[in-house]
């Protein structure tokens, strides 16, 4: 593993334990040669995955990209980064087991809004004022009043 520090290529493993959520490998790593310690996540990746965005361009999955995105939406909020990083591994899990080597970058939406929306109805906004392109205040102010009257529902309801 290369040291993020000074760029060696050879590391050594101090210290190695499964997460929390036990979906990866945490890795504790000490450089031979300047001394710096640094931690590496080992994961488990079931398949390669394409994401094919709207203009018709195709990327690899970047799971970082849908860690940051989601983070961005619950800032601030009371929701930890275990929670975060637990829905993240969720989403890529789905994705994984999909079946599809090709994913719409609208599906990854989707399901992060999905889980957002069972989270935090603020993130869950944040969210979708972004992947939802709203154009004019209007736009926004008709998604909120959906919310609002989702969230009625579910306290008459009883969800």
């Amino acid at each position: 593993m290369k040291c993020p520090f000074c760029g060696c290529l050879d590391s050594q493993v101090k210290d190695s334990r499964l997460s929390e959520d036990n979906t990866c490998i945490r890795r504790r790593r000490e450089c031979p040669e300047c001394g710096s310690r640094f931690t590496t996540f080992e994961r488990v990746l079931l398949r390669e995955l394409t994401v094919v965005k709207k203009n018709g361009e195709k990327v690899r999955f970047d799971r970082d990209k849908l860690l940051r995105s989601i983070q961005l939406a619950v800032r601030k909020r009371p929701i930890t980064p275990e929670r975060v990083d637990k829905i993240v591994n969720s989403i890529q899990r789905r994705l994984e087991s999909s079946g599809e080597a090709e994913i719409s970058s609208t599906v990854i939406g989707e399901y992060a809004m999905e889980a957002l929306a069972n989270l935090d109805n603020v993130a869950y906004i944040r969210f979708a004022s972004v992947y939802k392109d709203f154009c004019e205040a209007s736009d926004f102010e008709d998604f909120v009043n959906k919310i609002d009257e989702l969230a009625k529902n579910k306290k008459t309801t009883g969800e």
